[in-house]
């Protein structure tokens, strides 16, 4: 709802990207399957990794760099937000993110090597153009050394010397690129002909022989079956999966003993008093407001009418008329102008500074002059206003007894379950259960992935009996809604099924081996028939196949069976109209087309789309030269033995996953 007015989206970008982007390594990162193998334990616990220049004298006299662990960290969390991943998943890329960093590595001792060191000059340089420039230089002027601390804390996690320093090695990164893939060129007819061919279009008939009905027409005997259960024993050998019993006592909140525990005022206040912090209001207002936007470097006369339209609104305001209808009438900003302008309470720090100036130097009620930010000229209202205070104990007593109240019932029956346990490994489930008036459960024989009845969640019993002996003392989990004391009284061991228990999966697995063979049959069958009638319609009547007709679709299309036009079918772009094609499998089915309509770009279109094609090929072509000059330097440094890690990276998903 806010989110166009929050502060500096041009400086969250432009630094999240500085970060993020590692200049061109992570667009041409190389996975090199041994770099983790040199290990060492010892050593600093904060250094993830260490290179330097190969070779003997290399690692005594050369200059060498290190990557941090929390550099790796940071990288990781980062990636992970920009793919949309939950936090949790940034351990899943502290390979790839510790791989990233020591390429970088790499190549800035690479560049040192070449002469291409970034001097402090050249940084402030760096610093002062783009659009980083227009955040810590607005206007020409320096933002502040506090306010530039603090925008690099909160934006990247970095204190200045670790931004500056990434920016330097990025700028260092970006001069070596510019130098290895200086020389490299499209062909201006290479050029034509991608975009001849990527500018096509083509419109076809298709036949589908879908792989599930293809499967349907393979009834083998039980002779059949008998034999392929037999020649595929190993395959069948676990097949039933291993299964335990287990006898339990389960019981929940109502069957405590001395009933559901109470929370006294006491407990309240001082878990209140020990909370304090979580209660603390700052300084904040609710307000709406009406934006009437100014593009980003509009000229002086488009500014002007923007100003103009808004000092008409705030006309109509001072004459009483309605703020929420104007606001939906005229605001640009699409996040609140439905609401009428509102934008709720916001604190301090969360808008652009004007705004936010403006914002908490009025009274509730009150209305702005015009308000000019970078994003054009806004109307505030102010509705009502927060001074910084801590929410006494009643406003919040009602979030803080469900909160002790489940850590009493949790303490009491963890108890309950510790002294249910012990006395049973004493006396037995039987005796346990019968001397506090609750009932032994046997389960029927249940796989890992099985399901307990009688609890709501069981997951935690059976993991816990999978990983115990037949026999062994009994041992708690939590259920869900309560507690179970359980022990494991027999075990099946995993075992081939027999043929008649597993028929229709014997079944179902000949058919999927036989399938291929069979579906490539047909379509080679089909496909013959086409090309020789000539006419792909009649060709399938012949055998009761049926046919669909695409609309015009060009490489990035979608067409229904058939799936991406970027796939197997992109051979319809190479074929002439009334062509028919060879047969192509799509894994799920098989089609044969027919070419009906080829369109092709005219020369026209190719003159005009020629500068932006050449510009993705010769990035594409670059790319590719420094993905390979980077693998093979990464791959000379670690044959070199010039890459130490101090560490394994964790996470759990190898390098190239």
């Amino acid at each position: 709802m806010i989110r166009i007015l929050q502060q500096n989206n041009q400086a969250v970008k432009v630094l999240f990207a500085i970060v993020i982007g590692l200049a061109v390594v992570t667009m041409v990162i190389t996975l090199v399957p041994g770099i983790f193998d040199n290990v060492g334990g010892a050593g600093d616990p904060n250094v993830y990794a260490t290179v330097h220049e190969p070779g003997v004298l290399g690692r005594i006299f050369g200059a060498s760099e290190t990557v941090q662990q929390a550099e790796v960290q940071r990288l990781a969390q980062q990636q992970a937000q920009r793919q949309g991943l939950p936090a949790m998943y940034a351990q899943f890329m502290l390979g790839q993110a510790g791989q990233a960093l020591i390429q970088r590595k790499i190549l800035q001792l690479e560049a040192d090597k070449m002469g291409l060191k970034v001097s402090n000059a050249d940084l402030a340089n760096q610093l002062h153009q783009g659009q980083i420039g227009q955040v810590l230089f607005p206007n020409g002027v320096f933002i502040g050394q506090d306010k530039y601390m603090n925008l690099i804390q909160d934006q990247t996690g970095m204190t200045i010397p670790q931004f500056e320093d990434a920016v330097k090695a990025d700028m260092e990164v970006d001069r070596l690129h510019e130098l290895i893939t200086g020389s490299v060129t499209v062909p201006d007819n290479e050029v034509r002909e991608a975009y001849r061919v990527s500018g096509t279009k083509v419109k076809f008939d298709y036949a589908v022989i879908a792989s599930a009905d293809v499967a349907n027409t393979v009834n083998p005997s039980d002779a059949d079956l008998q034999a392929f259960f037999k020649s595929n024993a190993s395959r069948y050998a676990a097949a039933d999966p291993e299964t335990r019993k287990i006898q339990y006592i389960s019981f929940g909140i109502d069957d405590l003993p001395g009933g559901v525990p109470k929370v006294t005022d006491a407990q309240v206040q001082a878990y209140y008093n020990a909370h304090l912090a979580d209660y603390q209001v700052k300084d904040q207002v609710k307000a709406r407001h009406i934006l009437i936007s100014v593009p980003e470097g509009a000229d002086a006369k488009t500014d002007a009418a923007a100003k103009a339209k808004a000092q008409g609104i705030l006309d109509q305001l001072h004459h009483g008329a309605d703020f929420a209808a104007l606001a939906k009438a005229n605001s640009d900003d699409p996040g609140s102008k439905d609401n009428g302008g509102e934008l709720g309470f916001f604190q301090r720090g969360k808008m652009v500074p004007a705004f936010e100036n403006a914002a908490f130097a009025l009274q509730p009620g009150q209305i702005s002059g015009l308000v000019k930010t970078s994003f054009g000229y806004h109307i505030i209202q102010v509705e009502e206003k927060q001074t910084a205070h801590t929410k006494p104990l009643a406003e919040v007593q009602s979030t803080i007894l469900p909160v002790l109240q489940q850590q009493e019932v949790g303490a009491a029956e963890q108890a309950y379950a510790n002294q249910l346990t012990d006395q049973a490994k004493k006396e037995g489930l039987e005796k346990t259960a019968a001397a506090h008036n609750l009932h032994v459960v046997t389960s029927d024989y249940l796989p890992s992935t099985g399901t307990i009845a009688g609890v709501s969640d069981g997951s935690s019993m059976l993991a816990g009996a999978f990983s115990a002996a037949k026999g062994a003392p009994p041992q708690s989990a939590s259920v869900g809604d309560g507690f179970a004391v359980y022990q494991v009284v027999d075990i099946k061991p995993a075992h081939p099924p027999t043929f008649d228990e597993y028929k229709s999966h014997i079944l179902a697995d000949y058919r999927q081996q036989k399938v291929p063979e069979l579906l490539d049959a047909e379509l080679k069958k089909l496909d013959d028939r086409a090309k020789a009638l000539g006419d792909l319609h009649k060709a399938a009547a012949e055998m009761n196949i049926p046919v669909k007709t695409s609309d015009l679709v060009g490489k990035d299309g979608q067409v229904p069976d058939v799936g991406s036009m970027g796939g197997p079918a992109s051979v319809a772009f190479t074929l002439a109209k009334g062509a028919v094609s060879g047969p192509i499998n799509t894994g799920q089915s098989g089609i044969v087309l027919q070419v009906d309509d080829k369109q092709e770009p005219s020369p026209e279109d190719i003159a005009k789309n020629f500068e932006q094609t050449k510009e993705q090929l010769l990035d594409e072509r670059q790319q590719e030269v420094f993905r390979v000059y980077l693998g093979n330097l990464t791959q000379k440094f670690e044959k070199a033995g010039a890459i130490r890690m101090k560490a394994k990276p964790a996470g759990g998903i190898p390098l190239g996953s």
